[in-house]
């Protein structure tokens, strides 16, 4: 299933595939103040995150993995990055990041959860698998407000070589 034309739209958002139109956005938003607690390290030349988003052109026609621009739906101001990844197990994986001048405005919350709806009406999974760093409280609450079960704690060295301290959430599908 060709995913590079989904587009998922919420009260405020409008989530629509990954492109190389907002590689400028990403490169200058994934920051390392935003990956402090993420496995990926921020990119050090735009050609990193344009092979990123190529990579994740190729994989979203394989059906692989669903990655998204995240957008206010009124401006089309760019406020983050968002996926739902190994969709062809019965355990995807959800992952998110809000750019640093529009946190606290609860979209990571809002683009997780038209992340996980679109996984119940698409897919079929025995559960989504949210890890997040014990100390990332803004995104533990994301899992946390879609059910999500704290199921294992484990040490991760992520890409700039940092320990991150992970708490791996299971979020179940919705009931028939």
């Amino acid at each position: 299933m060709d995913l590079s034309k989904t587009v998922i739209l919420t009260n405020r958002l409008k989530l629509i595939p990954t492109c190389l139109d907002y590689a400028p956005e990403i490169f200058k938003e994934f920051t390392d103040n935003i990956t402090i607690y993420m496995y990926p390290k921020s990119a050090r030349k735009i050609s990193e995150t344009e092979t990123f988003i190529n990579t994740s052109i190729q994989e979203m026609e394989n059906g692989e993995t669903l990655q998204v621009i995240i957008l206010d739906k009124n401006t089309s101001e760019f406020l983050g990055h968002g996926g739902a990844k190994n969709l062809k197990t019965v355990t995807p994986e959800l992952g998110i990041w809000i750019k640093k001048a529009a946190h606290g405005n609860k979209y990571g919350r809002e683009a997780v959860a038209g992340l996980k709806h679109w996984v119940d009406e698409n897919l079929k999974y025995k559960y989504i698998i949210y890890p997040a760093d014990r100390r990332n409280v803004a995104s533990r609450k994301i899992a946390e407000s879609l059910g999500g079960i704290l199921e294992d704690e484990y040490k991760k060295i992520n890409a700039s070589g940092n320990e991150l301290d992970m708490v791996e959430y299971r979020i179940y599908p919705k009931s028939a």
